[in-house]
């Protein structure tokens, strides 16, 4: 386990001159936010999604759409600890850009939230919060995009001397923010991902001698971004397990007014960074890694929600691509629809099989499953309902062995499938009690025309529980309710 330094770090920031180009980095006001506190327990080995260093991995839901300090779709996260009782929603924290403490003002439009990312970026063993506000409006350049970094600690996530990142010269339209990743990019020093609007950006942490950090230049990596490609989010791994994590840009291409197919540009990381980068054969918006057939390397698991159909013509039914990982990085694929043979349902328009995907081990097996949203399915007569798929890892990568489908509809599982739910929006597979099994996180943003809920399905020797599922939305935790979508992000773990 990485030494602890003390919490009350002090850090600085410097910009220098590069040869691509820097970002400006703002040093945010140091006052404490009032949060609800979580306990800390014992010391236990590290592990991602950890902001106290309990050992219990935490979630972070966020609501983009929240009005906060008046502004309509300012935007806010919460953060649940974990525990060995699992999670709970009197062991939580909020934060916004009206938190003290944070960098800025929130402003409507803002989205803070819209993308996150967690990692232990200063490497003091406490994990990290990257909180993407890509709406955010600076000086006069609309929707240009920033993103704050909030610092764990023993008592959990602080606002104190959080970080506010920008482009130095912020252009309109850029929503710098839009896709965050984090990770050891370079094996020893932890790396912050941004993407753009046609731009990856780069950004390293340098821990000094006492607990002091210092601020390396962000590298503007266009080059990185084919001009024809429209990024939509990030997610990472380390593929070849070289020990240095590796980037996946998701996004989409256009066949002009016929409609969008996903793409994807992965870019290998190394002892010097990033090295090379090559566009994946089925790729999509959406993302998540983790090791579906226990080979010791990180697996690439692709949501593409608006996939064209056999016939060329644009479906919007989904498909999900397999990309597994070995010595050379990504190699096999394998892909599934509705219509692939054992998985249930069948490809309609708009059905979005696709719209989020997570990968974690939910049975304990050591095989990492992995659950698929379709946040567009009907369920009768309830439009965009929404439904989830789980599909089991095995050796050989996903099996529709043993898969299920899990929406509102059975009466253990709280709520009832209603017109625009879109139940499977968001999904994480988190391990929040340290049981070794994995539960299943599942937001529906749509829900109560808008406001957003999230429920919570414990894992199990069997697979999900839905008997022990339940639920909870902004309003559970004293938050802003109308029209916040809660859910619409479930942050993703570092590695």
């Amino acid at each position: 386990m990485r030494s602890k330094r003390p919490t009350s770090r002090r850090r600085t920031s410097r910009t220098t001159a590069t040869a691509a180009a820097t970002v400006l980095l703002t040093i945010g006001a140091t006052i404490t936010a009032t949060t609800t506190s979580a306990t800390a327990a014992a010391p236990a080995p590290i592990t991602h999604d950890d902001f106290n260093s309990d050992g219990y991995r935490d979630l972070v839901v966020s609501a983009p759409g929240g009005t906060v300090s008046g502004k309509k779709s300012a935007g806010y996260v919460a953060v649940l600890y974990g525990s060995a009782t699992g999670l709970s929603t009197s062991r939580r924290a909020t934060f916004s850009m009206s938190t003290p403490g944070v960098e800025g003002l929130a402003q409507s439009g803002d989205r803070f939230g819209q993308s996150t990312a967690t990692a232990d970026v200063d490497r003091d063993g406490y994990d990290d919060l990257i909180v993407g506000a890509p709406g955010k409006d600076v000086g006069s350049a609309v929707d240009a995009g920033s993103a704050t970094v909030l610092f764990g600690s023993a008592t959990g996530l602080q606002a104190t001397d959080s970080r506010w990142l920008r482009e130095i010269t912020p252009v309109a339209g850029n929503r710098f923010g839009m896709g965050l990743a984090a990770g050891w990019f370079k094996i020893v020093d932890s790396s912050v991902a941004i993407i753009s609007k046609g731009t990856l950006w780069a950004f390293s942490f340098q821990v000094m001698p006492y607990g002091r950090v210092m601020t390396s230049d962000y590298t503007a990596l266009s080059y990185f971004v084919p001009a024809d490609f429209r990024p939509a989010s990030l997610t990472m791994g380390d593929y070849n397990k070289d020990r240095a994590d590796d980037l996946v840009i998701l996004g989409t291409g256009s066949y002009g007014q016929a409609g969008v197919y996903g793409r994807a540009v992965y870019v290998s990381g190394g002892g010097g960074g990033w090295a090379d980068r090559h566009e994946i054969s089925g790729g999509g918006p959406v993302g998540a890694s983790g090791d579906v057939n226990k080979d010791g390397y990180a697996d690439l698991v692709v949501g593409s929600p608006s996939e064209r159909d056999s016939a060329g013509n644009p479906s919007g039914a989904g498909v999900i691509y397999v990309h597994l990982g070995g010595p050379g990085g990504l190699g096999s694929r394998q892909f599934w629809t509705q219509n692939s043979p054992g998985v249930p349902g069948v490809n309609r328009v708009g059905d979005r099989f696709g719209g989020a995907v997570s990968v974690g081990d939910i049975d304990g097996d050591g095989y990492g499953d992995v659950a698929i949203g379709a946040p567009g399915n009907d369920m009768g007569t309830a439009l965009d309902a929404g439904t989830v798929w789980v599909m089991r890892g095995s050796a050989t990568g996903l099996t529709t062995h043993g898969i299920r489908t899990l929406s509102q509809s059975p009466r253990a599982v709280p709520g009832t499938p209603e017109k625009a739910d879109q139940f499977g929006g968001a999904l994480r597979l988190i391990d929040a009690d340290r049981n070794l099994r994995t539960s299943l996180i599942a937001s529906a943003p749509g829900e109560d025309t808008g406001d957003g809920r999230v429920w919570v399905f414990p894992g199990t020797s069997g697979g999900l529980s839905i008997n022990r599922s339940w639920s909870f939305n902004g309003g559970t935790l004293r938050a802003p309710t109308a029209d916040a979508r809660f859910g619409e992000t479930l942050a993703p773990h570092g590695r």
